[in-house]
């Protein structure tokens, strides 16, 4: 069962993806908060697994609150929710480590779906709005680029090949059949390219392999 918890200021989206998510057997909505220093002591007695994150807020905003959480030990996963597919703050969001980014707008069989997928650590980049985010960060990409690339340098051959199928959104199996190793070889490998990257999860290993111009 993955613990959710739901941080909004508008009243309205809280009742639409309580509705969303209530029907769900393998999803436990635990908690809301409507403003992120409420979330933070929200999110502190209930623990949950994954957080819906609104960027924009009262007396504490979503980056700040996502910030301070991932600094806590084992932090919950963060979905970041917007409402612009090209918000800087979203970009900021994620290079602090934030999990994934979902519209507000998104289907909800897709929100659940991503939900679902954060749980199990996969990255949640929709491609339409992943390209709406990338492009918005393009005007500061030549620095980042190059130390990016240096970062990657580090990898063996099949270390980045596995590390760009993650930039790609590959789960764990599709990435083993498409470079014919067995997902435990998958595992493995995740688990060596974070610590060479310094990365938490793999929306940041993503981010660096698109940084570095390799996809």
């Amino acid at each position: 069962m993955t613990r959710l918890v739901i941080v909004d200021d508008d009243p309205m989206v809280r009742t639409g993806l309580r509705l969303i998510f209530g029907g769900e057997p393998d999803l436990d909505l635990v908690g809301e908060a409507e403003d992120g220093r409420q979330a933070m002591d929200v999110i502190r007695d209930l623990r949950p697994d994954v957080v819906l994150m609104d960027i924009r807020m009262p007396n504490q905003d979503g980056l700040t609150t996502t910030e301070l959480l991932l600094a806590r030990p084992e932090p919950p996963r963060i979905l970041v929710l917007t409402t612009f597919d090209a918000d800087d703050m979203v970009l900021r969001a994620l290079r602090l480590g934030a999990d994934g980014f979902l519209l507000k707008d998104t289907p909800p069989p897709k929100m659940i779906e991503a939900v679902r997928a954060a749980a199990k650590g996969e990255p949640v980049l929709s491609p339409s709005v992943a390209r709406q985010v990338i492009a918005a960060a393009a005007g500061a990409r030549e620095p980042r680029q190059v130390e990016a690339r240096r970062e990657l340098a580090t990898l063996t051959e099949r270390e980045r090949e596995v590390a760009i199928e993650v930039a790609k959104g590959g789960s764990n199996a599709e990435i083993a059949e498409c470079l014919y190793m067995s997902v435990a070889t998958v595992k493995a490998n995740i688990t060596r390219i974070f610590a060479k990257l310094a990365a938490d999860n793999r929306v940041q290993v993503a981010m660096k392999v698109r940084d570095a111009g390799f996809i």
